[in-house]
């Protein structure tokens, strides 16, 4: 993790912004939150995401969806996957999450993000209300026989180390806003389930 020097930091000072959340929840007519969807390669998270993604503007409501492949192909392409480098990729995207919400939009990602620490990080930068924690639950076993990028394939195979589920661990969720078992639903049916909620919070 890149870390700055006191001295530099000291120099730095907040800006408070003219325009404030509250301010674009009006605009906008909705409020902004994350939500995080989390679970294993192949559960299903960035076909969820991208399909609630689409709804939401079908609604009139202001989304964007940040992808973990997308992610690594630019903002952290310079990370791995080891421990450390997992736990950087996720405070990263954490912090640009919070940027959406400030923005007054609903950040939706989709990320393994393996360990309950580093979701408990993104959770405590947002306000209460604002980090909705979504478990896309599905067994490994489905997951390896979906295996849309042929990641397990490899990954059993020995060619790729530290793979979530194979060689690495997924801390399942304690105490998610919701848990959506994607092997027994639709895809339809999961966004259903998540813009219900989304109706019930208040949020849109």
């Amino acid at each position: 993790m890149i870390e700055m020097s006191a001295s530099l930091t000291s120099n730095i000072h907040w800006h408070s912004a003219a325009v404030t959340k509250k301010d674009r929840h009006r605009l906008n007519d909705h409020k902004s939150c994350v939500i995080w969807l989390t679970g294993l390669s192949g559960s299903g998270k960035s076909t969820i995401a991208n399909a609630l993604d689409k709804r939401l503007y079908e609604m009139s409501i202001r989304s964007y969806v940040l992808d973990g492949d997308n992610i690594r192909h630019g903002l952290n392409k310079s990370l791995g996957f080891s421990p450390e480098d997992r736990k950087e990729n996720i405070r990263r995207i954490a912090e640009v999450a919070k940027l959406f919400v400030d923005a007054g939009t609903i950040s939706i990602t989709a990320f393994i993000s393996p360990y309950r620490e580093d979701r408990l990080l993104a959770r405590n930068l947002l306000e209460e209300g604002e980090f909705i924690e979504i478990y896309v639950k599905c067994p490994i076993e489905q997951c390896e026989q979906r295996d849309p990028k042929g990641l397990y394939k490899k990954a059993r195979r020995g060619e790729i180390p530290d793979f979530t589920g194979i060689s690495s661990p997924y801390e399942e969720p304690d105490s998610p806003e919701l848990v959506i078992e994607s092997n027994q639903l639709t895809v339809d049916e999961c966004v259903d389930q998540i813009v219900d909620f989304l109706k019930n919070r208040g949020i849109v």
